[in-house]
Formats: C-alpha cells, sequence, structure tokens
C-alpha cells in the first residue's frame, strides 16, 4: 500500500517539530498538521513567556537590593503593557523560527485539525492523509475545575495576554506553575494569594525544597493559604472573591484577579483515537511503550499528551528517539533517571535526580548533606532570603542520587551538576572536586558532614497561612 507520508505529526509544538525535522533528516517524507501557532506549549504559553515575565519581575529585586551597595535609585514604575507586548514579540518571532525550521528542513506543513480515521490515516480539512507512522503530539490544556463561578476566572494560559495588571491576584493551586506566576505577579507589584489544597507547595518535590520555598515567599509577603479548598468564585464587577475552606473556617479573599493553576490534562478529545483503536488511561493520556508506541503498531504518542515527565526537553528527546526508530536508527529506550528541572519562581528552584522521601524507599540506607545559609550578596543588601542546598546520596554506593537547590540561579547551577549524575558522580568525587570562590555552587562540593535528624514520612509544609493578609474569615 502506497502512503502519501512515511511519518505524519499532528502536532506542531517542540516534540513534533523536533521529530518531523529529525526523520526528513533521515530521508522520510514527513507532514505536520497544527491548527494553532507553531511551538506547542512551550513556545507560546510556556517556557518562554513564562521566563521573559520571571526576568522582568526579578528587577523588582536587583532594584530593591541596590540601596545596601550604594545605589540610590529613584521610586521605578512598571509598564504592564510594555512587558506584556515585547514578550508577545518574541513569541511570535519564534513561531516564524519554527516555521522556517520545517521548511528547511523539508518537511510539509497543513494548518488545520487533523482527526484519525483509522490507524494509518486523518482527516484535515475535510481531506483524507494517509501515513506508514502517525505520530501524536498534540500537548495539553490548563484544567478548570468543577466549581461554582469557575467562568470568572482565567487559566495559566491566558496569562500572557492580559489587557491589565491587577493589584491583587488569587492563584488556585501549589505546583510549579502556581509558584511561578506567584512569584511573577508578586515581583511585578500585585498584592500575591497562593491557594493551595495540599500540605505544602510542590508536592512531589523534596520536602526540604517545598519548605525553603515556602519560607522564602513568607519572607517576600505572598500569603499561602494551605489545605485550603476553594468552595466558590463570585464576581462582583469591580473585584472577584474566592471563598475557600481550610484549617481556620471559611474564608473570603477578595482581588482582582483568579489564576487556576490545577494541572494540565493531555489534548486527545476529539482526535478520533477510538477510530485508530489506541488504548488511553483515565486522564486521556496515550498509553505507549518504552519506545513511545502506542497499542496500535505504527502509531507513536510523545511529549504532554503521554503525561510523563512534561518537560519540552523531555518532549525533544523523545521525538528524536521516535524519528531514530523509525527511519534507520538503532532504537534507545529513554533514560528516566537523573532528568534535571528548574521552577522558575522567585526564588528558583533547580532539582535533579530523586527526594529524600524516595530515596529512603529505594536504597537501605541514605545520607544526606543539607545547608542553608545566606548567599553572600544578601549580607550586603539586606535581603533575609536563605539558599538551600541538598544531595540525597546511596550509602552503599555513594553514588549521588538526588541534588536540589532553592536559591538564586539554581537552574543555571544545577544544569551543570545534572552532567555529573548522569555519569554516576559519587560522593567521594563530588568532595575531591575543587569549588569556585566565591559561589553559592561550591557548596554542593564542600559538604563534609552528614545531616542528621528523623527522616520525613511526608512532604510536610509551612505554617497554614502566611504573610500579612487583608482576606476576612467567617
Amino acid at each position: 500500500m502506497s502512503f502519501d507520508d512515511d511519518l505524519l505529526v499532528i502536532g506542531g509544538g517542540s516534540g513534533g517539530v523536533r521529530a518531523s525535522r529529525f526523520a526528513a533528516g533521515l530521508g522520510a517524507r514527513v507532514t505536520v498538521v497544527e491548527d494553532k501557532a507553531l511551538g506547542g506549549t512551550c513556545v507560546n504559553v510556556g517556557c518562554v513567556p513564562k521566563k521573559l515575565l520571571w526576568y522582568g519581575a526579578h528587577v523588582h529585586d536587583e532594584l530593591e537590593d541596590a540601596a545596601g551597595f550604594g545605589w540610590h535609585i529613584p521610586k521605578a514604575e512598571f509598564s504592564w503593557s510594555t512587558l506584556r507586548d515585547h514578550t508577545l514579540g518574541e513569541v511570535k518571532r519564534l513561531n516564524g523560527i519554527y516555521e522556517k525550521l520545517l521548511q528547511v528542513s523539508g518537511v510539509n506543513l497543513i494548518r488545520g485539525r487533523a482527526t484519525m480515521t483509522g490507524p494509518n490515516s486523518v482527516v484535515v480539512n475535510g481531506v483524507e492523509r494517509t501515513a506508514k507512522h502517525i505520530l501524536i503530539a498534540t500537548g495539553g490544556a490548563p484544567v478548570r475545575p468543577d466549581i461554582p463561578g469557575v467562568e470568572f476566572a482565567v487559566v495559566s494560559d491566558d496569562v500572557f495576554s492580559l489587557p491589565t495588571f491587577p493589584k491583587r491576584v488569587a492563584i488556585v493551586g501549589g505546583g510549579y506553575i502556581a509558584v511561578e506566576f506567584g512569584g511573577m505577579f508578586h515581583g511585578l507589584g500585585a498584592e500575591t494569594h497562593l491557594i493551595v489544597r495540599g500540605e505544602g507547595l510542590l508536592n512531589g518535590f523534596d520536602h526540604d525544597v517545598s519548605n525553603a520555598l515556602g519560607e522564602a515567599l513568607k519572607l517576600r509577603g505572598i500569603h499561602q493559604h494551605l489545605r485550603s479548598n476553594v468552595l466558590a468564585i463570585e464576581d462582583h464587577g469591580d473585584h472577584k472573591t474566592v471563598i475557600t475552606e481550610g484549617p481556620g473556617g471559611v474564608m473570603r479573599v477578595d482581588v482582582d484577579l483568579v489564576v487556576l493553576a490545577t494541572g494540565r490534562l493531555p489534548l486527545t478529545k476529539g482526535l478520533g483515537l477510538e477510530a485508530a483503536g489506541v488504548v488511553v488511561d483515565h486522564k486521556g493520556a496515550v498509553m505507549v511503550d518504552e519506545y513511545f508506541q502506542t497499542n496500535v503498531p505504527g502509531l507513536y504518542a510523545i511529549g504532554d499528551v503521554v503525561d510523563r515527565h512534561n518537560l519540552t526537553p523531555v518532549a525533544l528527546a523523545q521525538g528524536m528517539m521516535v524519528a531514530k526508530t523509525l527511519f534507520g536508527v538503532k532504537p534507545t529506550p529513554l533514560d528516566w533517571e537523573n532528568i534535571p528541572t528548574a521552577v522558575f519562581s522567585n526564588p528558583t528552584v533547580g532539582t535533579c535526580g530523586i527526594s529524600e522521601v524516595e530515596a529512603r524507599r529505594r536504597f537501605a540506607d541514605v545520607a544526606i548533606y543539607r545547608s542553608i545559609f545566606t548567599p553572600l550578596k544578601g549580607t550586603v543588601s539586606g535581603r533575609k532570603e536563605k539558599t538551600l542546598m541538598k544531595l540525597v546520596v546511596d550509602v552503599a554506593t555513594d553514588r549521588v542520587v538526588g541534588l536540589h537547590m532553592v536559591g538564586d540561579v539554581a537552574g543555571e547551577i544545577v544544569q551543570g551538576f545534572a552532567v555529573a549524575m548522569k555519569c554516576g558522580a559519587t560522593k567521594a568525587q563530588f568532595d575531591a572536586t575543587i569549588g569556585i570562590h566565591p559561589t553559592a555552587a561550591e557548596e554542593f562540593v564542600t559538604m563534609r558532614t552528614p545531616h542528621v535528624e528523623p527522616p520525613p514520612a511526608t512532604l510536610v509544609g509551612p505554617p497554614t497561612s502566611t504573610g500579612t493578609t487583608t482576606a476576612t474569615t467567617t
């Protein structure tokens, strides 16, 4: 049977574009189908615009810290429209670059929504197209929880194009998206509330990371309402009210904007997967094997749509692996160990490997090295914020299995150490490495004394509510 394409990719995000370009480079006839802006979540409503807003918020820290270094700066004025428009301009520029990359790679681009009609066919704009292999790379989308008044809130995707900047904002959620936007809104001048259902921030991260970040946000004046469920959202015209129930009873938080950061779900609804016989889980995530093949031979899925380590570099690696698997290069399963990541909160979080809790589940004997200190800059600026650095070591092998940091440029620091961990670095090798002085990064190679305290049973967060709040309790 002849096909229109060797590979048809549904979705023009980071993973889909990487897979299509790599496959075309291996001689395949490739088509990408996309009905939205190229670049997916990362370019349009994720990594790129988020980091640019983070840079904007970080300027606030530099202005605050300047006085301790002798700089007397007049009161600064912030323009949301300037930052927003410059950010959206960069996103548009990247959209064009992605399209050009497809063109120079010889990849055919079809603008439209693809619906599968079988394991080797889709319909786009009313026209059927066939392919020997199909790759699903449709990404994910924000969840809107089923609560009264949810229509009065925006989701994280909407933040980048807000017409005006709020004076007060409530962010529902305690994960990485919530704390990133929390730091951004606060840094740009908004009174900020985090309404968190769980015991602490960043559920699933190391408990010391959660606690350190919670304490840092408290010092900055970000209000954290932990163990709080949202009962309803009310619209009063000139403001909105989030009604929550927590340890202190029912609380009403008055704000100008409510942002939902309650997770994302795979975008598989309406894709026609049932026509191809593709199996999905209870959340709609496509089920795949170690080579990202679905239960249907020749039909693959990568990225957020498979809901495993939803990070752009992971999707890129998956896309390359699928292309290699399909077009002549020996397939190699993806190594899920020691995938580094950063949370662009204020302060930032960087982590690689596993948490202390997970390490104690896996290994018979674990050693913990932890340092909490005031960074050198803070000794002059007067900023009270602490830096956390932590190593988790499997005693039997001396291998460093977890590395965690909360502090300035944590992502930049952890990326380098991730290479060492991928190579199986031991604590002895960390100890033998000469540090660069004076830096925060050197602390990772100078910690010598194990930290001793009862091992954590579960993630433990900061106090229930922190900061001076304008909310009222009824």
